[in-house]
């Protein structure tokens, strides 16, 4: 079996998707608190750099330890896909 144009863009395709579904929690966990934390530096005039990092960091972390064995269990089948589309190649 030899992959063609078409099987080489779902291959691409689906990667792309799967790096999507599992970096947004981390983006958009990590973007809603800088927002917040942008309008309250703003609010009080306090421009503290460790005012905004802290809260991210904490906010990634907890994002990591609830979706991490989802973010994995979709990064495992992304590689058993590949690896099962490699055996079939002879």
């Amino acid at each position: 079996m030899t992959f063609d144009i078409a099987t080489v863009t779902d291959i691409v395709r689906e990667a792309l998707f799967v790096v999507l579904k599992v970096g947004l929690p981390v983006l958009l966990g990590s973007m809603v608190i800088g927002l917040v934390i942008a309008v309250f530096q703003a609010a009080t005039q306090i421009h503290e750099q460790t005012l905004t990092f802290v809260p991210k960091l904490i906010i990634i972390v907890l994002v990591l330890i609830v979706l991490g064995p989802w973010m994995a269990k979709e990064i495992t089948e992304l590689f058993q896909y590949l690896f099962d589309l490699m055996t079939n190649l002879s």
